[in-house]
């Protein structure tokens, strides 16, 4: 276990000191205090489930929180790789919760949520890395949740054959897959991970179901340039991707990559502009911009951009 590795295990976790210094104006969220994000919060410890929001410390939790609007991460919270941006832990995960996708369901159903993100830790100690569990989740909110469309955000499924395959079969509404930085920073930035599998992931997806919107995202702010941004939308597009996000990388604690810059809102309104006149079909590129952040809107905003693509051929 590299020294990374071991502070990331679960008995650092206490030890980890976040980052100190003053954030610029536009990173600054409130505290949550609510009612509906208490109530959030409890409903996710009665079903005994994870949170991505919670376990990557997300910046967005009280706004989504409060609208009942929460990213389930499945298959345990201890990851398999240790990627420096990510504040998930890293260890030996324990056994698949047989009961996860029935609590999955059940949260759809109870939360009323129109438009409904699924994600995961890496598993590479399963067999298919995950993905039967992904279809039973996604089955199961089709089951009892109905009127809820469905998101996965998956790993990148590395030497799992088949694996992509199955999830796909589920007939998700959104393929997710991040790309998370620019091929330059993969080494340290998301080490195990291998920036043209996961292309080639994202281009399958569509392969495999034209209907199925893609979707990928990467964070800025980690000593990439601005060329290289522009690259990796034109990676994008030639893999068929139909939806971009980009996002300020934030340091979860003094363990993690270091930011290299906090990027401007006028900066992000630029990536945006350029995105889409590459071809993508809805970007979402703010400082607080996170893959799961406003899902449900988004959506309904690739599906209008869609039947109007239709109505107009």
């Amino acid at each position: 276990m590299s020294n990374f590795q071991k502070l990331r295990h679960p008995q650092f976790k206490n030890i980890q000191e976040r980052p100190s210094g003053r954030k610029p104006s536009w990173i600054r969220v409130k505290a949550p205090n609510s009612l509906a994000y208490g109530e959030t919060k409890r409903l996710m410890k009665d079903l005994n489930l994870n949170t991505v929001c919670e376990e990557a410390a997300c910046p967005n939790i009280g706004e989504c929180w409060s609208q009942k609007h929460a990213t389930v991460m499945i298959l345990g919270n201890i990851c398999t790789r240790a990627c420096s941006f990510c504040n998930v832990i890293t260890g030996k995960p324990g056994p698949v919760d047989l009961l996860e996708p029935e609590n999955v369901g059940i949260m759809a159903l109870k939360t009323g949520l129109k438009h409904m993100v699924i994600t995961s830790v890496d598993r590479d100690d399963l067999v298919d890395g995950g993905a039967e569990h992904f279809a039973k989740c996604v089955s199961k909110v089709r089951e009892l949740a109905p009127g809820t469309t469905v998101e996965v955000l998956t790993p990148d499924f590395k030497n799992k054959n088949g694996a992509l395959d199955i999830v796909i079969a589920a007939r998700p509404e959104v393929f997710n897959h991040n790309l998370e930085t620019v091929p330059k920073l993969y080494k340290n930035i998301r080490p195990g991970s291998d920036y043209f599998h996961s292309l080639s992931l994202l281009e399958k997806a569509k392969e495999l179901d034209p209907e199925v919107f893609t979707k990928s995202g990467i964070m800025v702010g980690l000593g990439e340039s601005r060329d290289e941004v522009i690259q990796v939308m034109d990676d994008q597009r030639s893999a068929n991707v139909d939806f971009l996000t980009i996002g300020q990388y934030l340091q979860p604690t003094l363990r993690h990559a270091k930011i290299d810059r906090y990027v401007t809102p006028e900066e992000f309104v630029e990536y945006e502009e350029i995105a889409y006149s590459k071809g993508f079909l809805k970007v979402s590129s703010s400082p607080l911009t996170r893959s799961s952040y406003h899902a449900d809107e988004d959506f309904q905003a690739l599906r209008e951009v869609r039947l109007k693509t239709i109505a107009l051929s």
